[in-house]
């Protein structure tokens, strides 16, 4: 990439991605009410003469439908079709931050503006080379400011995946990639390693969470103990990946969304059964597959059928 592309795109870090914007709908009950189901999110705060929105809810209030925006400036219309002239054309979401500021309650009306906050220097990830764009959206209820949105995304072109590469150097099977282990979920996962599934228990409603979360979604209580799960379960839906391919699992397998005895929900490989076997309703126990000397996982196997033989997907 030449300095003078990168110093076309830096020029439009602080411009304008959209002005003026204004909700299509006025915070209201419904909206709520389907997000809450959708979510299963039964905290009292959102239900009443004095109900606020789930703060989560902030960017909904923003959306265009499927109509899109009409606010969006030229300068983020300018700035993407640079990097497409440049052969950045796919695009990914990446991440998204949040920062609440007040509730958002019945009534309110939003408005916001967004500004193109950053646009990153090339980078090269495994999608192919490109730039982070982050915009910053700044969304106020009444005209004061109730909280910023940040999305990122990245520009890129893609990597050229002609030809294979080997799974490894020492020719032994690609890996797993490694979960995400951080300050919130390590119990979960120190549990794994004795062969169980913790659920978190709230210590002031005792409502049961998973997965994990620092605080409550029910009460916001911030205490908690955990409880091991029995390993019943049932398939509460699932789908059967046939692509993207990748060089640790072996297409087609099916992925469950396991309902457990104790009424929480957890997404897993389901084992031991053809792919196009597997039933929404099907009974399931849980058990645990070691996929490499490094790395064990909770999976789930239908009722009956037989013990695992070698590693799956």
């Amino acid at each position: 990439m030449s300095d003078g592309l990168y110093e076309e795109l830096k020029a439009y870090e602080g411009l304008h991605a959209a002005e003026g914007g204004v909700g299509r709908d006025l915070v209201n009950e419904p909206m709520i009410r389907h997000w809450c189901e959708a979510m299963g999110d039964t905290n009292p705060a959102y239900t009443g003469p004095d109900a606020i929105a789930p703060p989560t809810m902030l960017q909904a209030w923003t959306m265009g439908g499927l109509g899109g925006h009409q606010g969006r400036s030229a300068a983020q219309d300018e700035l993407f079709r640079l990097l497409d002239k440049a052969g950045f054309s796919s695009v990914v979401a990446t991440d998204c931050e949040q920062e609440y500021l007040r509730p958002l309650r019945v009534g309110d009306e939003i408005t916001f503006d967004a500004v193109i906050e950053s646009v990153s220097e090339q980078k090269t990830t495994k999608l192919g080379t490109g730039h982070f764009v982050t915009t910053r959206m700044d969304v106020r209820a009444n005209g004061e400011l109730a909280g910023t949105h940040r999305f990122r995304i990245l520009k890129y072109a893609p990597a050229d995946r002609s030809s294979k590469k080997p799974a490894a150097k020492d020719g032994k099977p690609a890996r797993r990639p490694r979960p995400v282990v951080n300050r919130d979920n390590a119990g979960f996962w120190k549990g794994v390693e004795e062969h169980k599934v913790l659920i978190q228990r709230c210590m002031e409603c005792s409502v049961l969470r998973f997965p994990w979360l620092p605080g409550c979604n029910s009460c916001g209580g911030a205490e908690w103990d955990t409880v091991e799960a029995s390993g019943e379960g049932t398939v509460f839906s699932y789908v059967v990946m046939h692509h993207p391919p990748f060089p640790a699992f072996d297409p087609p397998y099916a992925v469950g969304l396991i309902e457990l005895a104790e009424g929480v929900r957890m997404i897993s490989n389901v084992v031991g059964v053809p792919h196009d076997e597997v039933r929404i309703g099907m009974a399931v126990r849980l058990e645990f597959l070691r996929t490499d000397e490094e790395l064990e996982v909770p999976v789930f196997r239908p009722v009956g059928a037989g013990a695992a033989v070698g590693s799956v997907a």
